[in-house]
């Protein structure tokens, strides 16, 4: 069963798309079937890929318009051994052209519906706002994954966007939860990274991720060569962390079907 997860957070520079395109070549390398979909004009995801968004005549938004059919725009990405759904600036019209249409805020659901069974994992890189683009990605996900920095200006907008979060699982997807929070560029010596990764255990619990992405040279340098850090350089401090997410990610998936089934046959 595929897992769909967004990575959002309306504030930038928090490590979404270093997350996106590190956590999908992380389970890639666990032997998954990953499909990163790129869902920001700025085509950043893209470009960390190893795909160059000015070269794309086919993306995101000519699924989101209906005027492709997903299967025919879907790349792969060979350094990170993934499959992508490339952007570039044309995604900036999808906006204004979804504004009048009927059930916009569905369309990359009902997309990925099509290509979803060949998938493992599905991981959407959202851009930095709360506007049409993120709704339809949450309104596809089953979780969403939230980096962010430990400090207290994060907190504030945490919480717009677990109130976004609860909206469009109330009126649209039920489905939709945090799947998880990862405390990135994390720095265990300050103690205001220590103060506000308390509050965040104490608010979430165990749904703060073990693990915590540090600041990392390495992971910094790897977009501007075109692939994930882990192919970049493996040893780096941030592809270990990468692949431990992933590795944490994957346990909590299979202890989670262990209790399915056990309640099922209870």
């Amino acid at each position: 069963m595929v897992r769909i997860l967004s990575i959002a957070n309306q504030k930038g520079g928090v490590g979404k798309t270093t997350t996106s395109v590190n956590l999908s070549a992380s389970l890639a390398a666990y032997k998954q079937r990953v499909l990163l979909v790129d869902i920001d004009p700025q085509g950043n995801a893209t470009m960390g890929s190893g795909v160059n968004k000015a070269e794309c005549e086919l993306s995101v938004y000519n699924v989101l318009t209906e005027k492709n059919a997903i299967e025919d725009v879907i790349v792969t990405a060979e350094k990170g051994k993934y499959h992508l759904l490339p952007s570039n600036g044309d995604l900036v019209a999808a906006e204004v052209e979804l504004m009048q249409e009927i059930g916009r805020e569905s369309r990359l659901r009902h997309a990925l519906k099509r290509v979803a069974a060949n998938y493992d994992y599905i991981i959407i890189d959202c851009p930095p706002s709360l506007n049409m683009l993120t709704v339809n990605a949450l309104v596809a996900s089953d979780g969403v994954l939230i980096p962010m920095q430990c400090e207290y200006y994060a907190l504030e907008g945490l919480s717009a966007l677990n109130n976004t979060i609860r909206q469009i699982a109330k009126l649209i997807n039920p489905r939709l939860r945090i799947e998880g929070i990862l405390r990135t560029m994390y720095d265990p010596r300050s103690s205001l990274t220590n103060a506000v990764s308390a509050q965040l255990r104490k608010y979430f619990g165990d749904r703060v991720y073990r693990v915590s992405i540090p600041r990392n040279v390495r992971l910094a340098e790897a977009p501007s060569h075109g692939m994930p850090a882990l192919v970049y350089d493996r040893n780096s401090k941030g592809s270990v962390a990468y692949l431990a997410l992933a590795s944490e990610m994957l346990k909590q998936e299979k202890a989670e079907q262990a209790k399915t089934q056990e309640a099922s046959g209870s």
